[in-house]
């Protein structure tokens, strides 16, 4: 019955909807991706352990710390850029002869960076102002990066290393069926993971080969709902490139 299959499955499907929403606010650069995130990992921490894929339980750890992370980096970031807005908000009132008196001072203040508590702000916080991705942006241009060389190959080496480490780690004393691409996708995973926190583009790249090999994968021990999860993984993570490689063109050519 399909009604009982749900009911066996209802944690592994919850878990499935919420990555889901999850890729949709990542490609979007909200920094409501980070939330999400955490529910999300905390959901397939339970998953993986169930069904023996150690490395990518042990990867959902990694995902649950660093998205506290990445919210912490975005928040903070977004946090400057409000400042910064504010500033600029206030100069230009200034320059128009219009700015109260007690609005100078906290301008002023603003910028000495002792501004007091209970200041209203110059201008609107940043996740009402339609970028929602608290990430300060470059001045007329986008906020996401391209990898450089050094960058893409300690990138490579740390991936492959993880993998090395995880393939024999599960190989010797788990009773993983499939180490090998239990550790290669953890193993991209981790690296894809931190070039997010940095807005890196070429990140997607990563995630579509992960993505990719993860649906086979998953198919073949029957997890069905996660192999939907992570074919649309790979569909979203092509969107995203091509959402992200659009923004960057047009912050480039402002």
């Amino acid at each position: 019955m399909v009604t009982d299959w749900i009911a066996d499955n209802i944690v592994e499907i919850f878990g499935a909807v919420t990555g889901i929403a999850y890729v949709i606010l990542e490609i979007r650069r909200n920094i409501l991706l980070w939330p999400l995130g955490i529910v999300t990992s905390a959901v397939y921490i339970y998953v993986f352990g169930r069904s023996g894929f150690y490395a990518n339980m042990g990867l959902q750890w990694y995902y649950l710390l660093i998205s506290i992370y990445g919210w912490q980096q975005w928040h903070r970031a977004g946090s400057r850029e409000h400042v910064a807005r504010g500033m600029e908000h206030g100069v230009a009132r200034s320059a128009s002869g219009i700015v109260a008196k007690n609005e100078e001072q906290v301008i002023a203040r603003s910028a000495s960076g002792i501004v007091e508590q209970g200041t209203a702000p110059l201008s609107s916080p940043y996740e009402n102002t339609g970028d929602n991705s608290g990430t300060a942006r470059k001045e007329g241009g986008s906020d996401i990066r391209r990898i450089n060389g050094i960058t893409a190959i300690g990138s490579a080496v740390t991936a492959l290393l993880i993998w090395a480490l995880l393939w024999y780690v599960l190989d010797r004393w788990t009773d993983s069926a499939v180490p090998l691409w239990d550790g290669l996708i953890a193993s991209l995973s981790v690296v894809a993971t931190w070039m997010l926190t940095r807005k890196i583009l070429e990140q997607w790249y990563v995630w579509i080969v992960a993505d990719a090999i993860a649906v086979i994968v998953y198919l073949g021990v029957g997890l069905y709902p996660t192999a939907v999860l992570f074919a649309v993984y790979t569909v979203m993570a092509v969107l995203g490139l091509r959402a992200w490689s659009r923004n960057q063109a047009a912050g480039n050519r402002q």
